[in-house]
């Protein structure tokens, strides 16, 4: 007696009941009977890809969505299917193939135009993405995942304002989406709205627990807020969620460092060439040295790695390793060359673009304080060890010496792509306090915004000369003409503190490491005088501070 048929469609339609419903073992099996008895069922394939998918087996969900687009390739939910599949395994420009034909087929369906957005988001290609977006919200305003990944795109393009009006619509809809709360903190993170940012974060945590992004956010907004110890129990608990997590160990670091805590703070920081958007680190070639041995006998790399301050901060280091038998290659910016030949210790001191000579070890600048055990008592502080060429000093001397005195230099903006800059950076129109003191100010500002370059243009009292600096040695020989340098925290810093010049820095309520979190004083720089804002944001009274202080030197 012969078995009855295999009734296929019915078959298909109860295995697409028990997927709705979530019970996706059970649709599994059901295709899987299908596909015994039809290989090439078109709709099998692409519905058991998509039970895949659900289900995280994103290989074997690629592997049946392309059986699924062979067997019909008009079919735009397949292609968009498939497109879902390899943006998942990260194959992002064969993601957006897919995701073209899946367009050409339904160019109305706003579920797949936006899966095509999301996938130019994680191109880098913002612009596009939001206009897409855009597109879909036109069509579908309540559309939460295009709403949350217009606010992505609006803050990939630098508009966190914007970014975070899309996060607050979205949440409209979907109140309880933790990963609206997050972003929305990511956001105000960006906006210098650090409590705010606490409370997304909480909310965020509140929602998904294990939400190691957000316990890394919550604690950025909580050092931003000074509340270090807080903020270290933070990464804390992004680190029982994900030990390797680079970025939480690095802002652990940071923390650990801020407040004194030299020791581990050093040996967290090597996490920092993991952390996000962090670029693959050359291959040297050589072993990395982090002090395992003595360098007697030995010649040693060091290379620049950050910021021009940083290199200045940790070139300190040089002679120290060359009293201890090391031979020491110093490779850096191109523009702190001239300046740093004048370093002792150092038998090359070469640019980042040119061939070192040979060479048996190893180590970044910024590792040496822990290959050289450095403790915050121990911090090697005997300045200067940084001076000025005397043919640049005579040449600006010509220059500035018909400046009455005090001669004061200043520096009110840094890198506006440093991560810290809207807290550090000042704008040139809040230093009119301090310019109404009676002195000679020499602005070595290089870099200025459109508003910053209009005023000092107008102000008779600064006599600009950053647009004239061709490197540091140049920066070096205006601060040796000078009785005082003030800054906020930039590479000027770093060389009046490295020339032994006085300086004084205008450090914002959470300040960088270096500048320990309490007090007037730093223990890498002895000459200079820290004045710190007393609440986030409130540089009017650290002006007017410092512009009592320059009233009485004069």
């Amino acid at each position: 007696m012969s078995s009855r048929p295999l009734n296929l469609g019915q078959l298909l339609h109860e295995a697409v009941a028990a997927q709705r419903h979530g019970q996706l073992r059970e649709a599994e099996k059901i295709y899987g009977r299908v596909l015994e008895a039809a290989p090439d069922n078109f709709d099998a394939l692409n519905l058991l890809g998509a039970v895949k998918l659900q289900q995280g087996q994103i290989g074997e969900a690629q592997r049946l969505l392309r059986a699924a687009v062979k067997a019909n390739p008009r079919a735009a939910g397949a292609w968009s299917n498939l497109g879902q599949a390899l943006h998942a395994l990260k194959r992002a420009p064969d993601a957006l193939e897919c995701l073209d034909k899946a367009r050409s087929l339904a160019p109305d369906d706003v579920n797949i135009l936006n899966q095509h957005a999301n996938v130019l988001l994680s191109l880098a290609r913002p612009q596009q993405a939001l206009s897409e977006f855009q597109h879909v919200l036109a069509s579908a305003p309540h559309h939460v995942e295009a709403r949350l990944n217009s606010g992505l795109a609006q803050a990939m393009l630098g508009f966190p304002q914007r970014a975070l009006a899309d996060f607050d619509a979205a949440l409209q809809s979907a109140p309880g989406h933790p990963g609206l709360h997050y972003n929305r903190g990511v956001a105000l993170l960006k906006l210098g709205r650090y409590v705010e940012a606490l409370d997304a974060n909480d909310r965020a945590l509140a929602i998904a627990p294990e939400h190691a992004a957000a316990w890394l956010n919550r604690g950025r907004a909580l050092a931003q807020l000074n509340g270090l110890d807080d903020a270290i129990a933070s990464y804390g608990k992004a680190l029982a969620i994900r030990k390797d997590y680079a970025d939480a160990h690095f802002n652990t670091a940071l923390a650990l460092l801020t407040r004194g805590d030299y020791g581990r703070g050093f040996a967290e920081y090597e996490w920092r060439w993991r952390r996000s958007g962090m670029p693959a680190q050359r291959s040297r070639g050589k072993p990395l040295w982090l002090g395992e041995y003595p360098l007697a006998g030995k010649t040693v790399l060091l290379h620049a790695e950050q910021g021009f301050g940083d290199t200045i901060q940790f070139a300190r280091y040089v002679p120290f390793l060359a009293q201890s038998g090391a031979t020491v290659v110093l490779e850096v910016h191109a523009e702190l060359k001239p300046l740093l030949r004048r370093l002792d210790g150092a038998m090359a001191v070469i640019a980042r673009d040119e061939a070192p000579p040979p060479f048996d070890v190893h180590c970044p600048l910024g590792s040496l304080p822990l290959a050289l055990r450095t403790e915050l008592a121990t911090v090697p502080a005997q300045t200067p060890y940084l001076s000025a060429d005397a043919a640049k000093v005579a040449r600006w001397s010509a220059r500035l010496d018909a400046l009455p005195r005090p001669r004061i230099a200043i520096a009110w903006s840094g890198n506006p792509s440093h991560d810290n800059d809207r807290n550090r950076s000042i704008a040139f129109a809040r230093l009119a306090p301090l310019l109404a003191a009676p002195a000679s100010f020499v602005s070595l500002q290089r870099d200025l915004s459109g508003e910053d370059a209009a005023r000092l243009a107008g102000e008779r009292r600064v006599t600009p000369v950053g647009g004239e600096l061709d490197d540091f040695s140049d920066t070096a020989a205006v601060l040796a003409l000078c009785d005082l340098v003030i800054a906020v925290d930039t590479a000027v810093v770093h060389l009046a503190g490295a020339m032994g010049r006085p300086v004084w820095v205008l450090v914002p309520f959470a300040p960088d490491w270096r500048w320990t979190r309490a007090g007037e004083t730093t223990p890498w720089y002895p000459t200079a005088w820290l004045f710190r804002q007393s609440s986030p944001g409130d540089w009017d009274g650290v002006i007017a501070r410092v512009a009592d202080e320059v009233k009485r030197l004069a």
